[in-house]
């Protein structure tokens, strides 16, 4: 049933539907956003993910199902320390001159 529900998740992704991991919302995603960005836009241990936690409302759970969310839809990178560094809104890098 897992497996089905990640390749479902996995399908609407590539199908351009982007829906937030289950038992988040769209509203969860902008104020997990906001909160990373507060942060200065990278989630890499306990002392990044406490603080986005308490400002968006979120479990730990949901949180890292939204770091994962927001991989998998091209919002954040990987960072070689094993975090990821959010790549949209507040986060976006500035264009290279």
């Amino acid at each position: 049933m897992t497996m089905k529900l990640a390749g479902l998740a996995g399908l609407m992704v590539l199908a351009g539907c982007e829906v937030p991991p289950q038992g988040t919302s769209a509203e969860d995603v902008a104020r997990f956003q906001a909160a990373v960005a507060s942060i200065g836009c990278e989630m890499v241990g306990e002392s990044d993910y406490l603080p986005v936690e308490l400002q968006a409302g979120l479990t730990r759970q949901q949180a890292t199902d939204l770091v994962s969310f927001h991989l998998a839809t091209g919002k954040a990178v990987e960072l070689e320390s094993g975090g990821a560094r959010l790549v949209v809104g507040d986060c976006t890098p500035e264009p290279a001159a």
